[in-house]
């Protein structure tokens, strides 16, 4: 199970989450609570492994700007969360390592994905960004060609029965795990990472696809 971890804005939080074993650490440059400067994320990935997945989310920002920040920090990936046009998350696809885009549940875009050429669905609440659960059955809507990153509201007492209810590539969690906006609580991450570990999907259509693999991945 891929778990990503959001909303880093601490040095020792992002190195915490690494000691738990998450696969990857999310900063977010859009208007947040959480909302991190360019200069501190390139100080924290510095410290990071290089095995990490270091991922900038940005929220309409224009094409250009996104690639400019992740080449000039070394990311590994950017999240698209905003209102992105396939265009334009193309052409930022073929200047960076990994692209997200995240959608919305019931999200008009799913039905035509592909035309987005990113690497990874990140499926999202209907308030994106908002952390709160929803109905895990509509999750049926998103493509199935694609691996998938079930986010919205999950915390450590409910991953296990998303997993298991939606069998998902990954998971990815921010406000779930804090104690305040922007500082994650060492017991609740721990206790998520191993919640989101242990976790038996009835079905993982997500897990099957053959999709490109990327080089933080273990050959299968």
């Amino acid at each position: 199970m891929f778990v990503k971890v959001c909303g880093i804005t601490r040095e020792e939080d992002a190195l915490l989450a690494t000691a738990l074993g998450a696969d990857a650490v999310g900063f977010v440059f859009a208007p947040s609570s959480r909302q991190v400067a360019v200069p501190i994320v390139r100080d924290i990935v510095r410290q990071l492994p290089a095995d990490m997945m270091t991922v900038g989310v940005f929220r309409n920002e224009s094409a250009r700007r996104v690639v400019e920040v992740v080449n000039e920090i070394g990311l590994r990936a950017a999240q698209l969360h905003g209102n992105e046009t396939p265009e334009d998350c193309r052409w930022i696809s073929e200047r960076i390592p990994v692209t997200i885009r995240a959608l919305a549940v019931g999200s008009p875009d799913l039905d035509y994905f592909d035309e987005f050429g990113a690497d990874l669905l990140l499926l999202d609440s209907p308030v994106p960004g908002s952390g709160e659960v929803f109905d895990w059955s509509l999750a049926e809507g998103a493509p199935d060609n694609r691996k998938m990153i079930l986010a919205g509201g999950l915390d450590p007492t409910n991953v296990t029965s998303a997993v298991e209810r939606v069998g998902p590539y990954g998971v990815d969690v921010s406000s779930g795990v804090e104690s305040t906006p922007g500082r994650k609580d060492p017991r609740l991450l721990r206790a998520f990472v191993e919640a989101a570990r242990s976790a038996r999907p009835v079905a993982a259509p997500y897990k099957s696809q053959s999709s490109r693999p990327f080089d933080w991945e273990a050959e299968e």
